[in-house]
């Protein structure tokens, strides 16, 4: 069974849905070409955002790292930004172009919630 298989039955057994998203990469997330603005990392552990609070510059790149073992999503309060589903041991990367602070939360976990600070 490949690690797609595996990954897709245990979502069967969740009754999560299964979006592709590129891999979890190890390391540091890098800077852009023109070395202005460096990515940011939020983690999905635990039913929760770290940090729950992030500050970045406007033109960031901000990647959200689901590890845990249920699908999340990152969805804006003013839905500025959606992510639909991020299964399992995937990731959602989002460039912050508009000012402004933003609430999100987990549209399957409305408990889960998160600030985005873009200046």
């Amino acid at each position: 069974m490949t690690a797609m298989h595996a990954r897709a039955a245990l979502l069967a057994l969740i009754g999560g849905t299964l979006v592709a998203r590129a891999p979890i990469a190890d390391g540091d997330a890098g800077t852009s070409d023109a070395g202005a603005t460096r990515s940011q990392r939020v983690t999905i552990e635990g039913l929760r955002f770290s940090p729950a609070t992030l500050s970045v510059r406007r033109g960031a790149t901000v990647v959200w790292i689901n590890k845990d073992l249920v699908p999340h999503s990152v969805t804006a309060d003013g839905r500025q930004f959606d992510s639909q589903s991020i299964a399992p041991q995937s990731s959602w990367t989002y460039r912050a172009l508009k000012a402004g602070s933003f609430d999100y939360h987990c549209t399957y976990h409305p408990a889960m919630k998160g600030r985005l600070i873009v200046q």
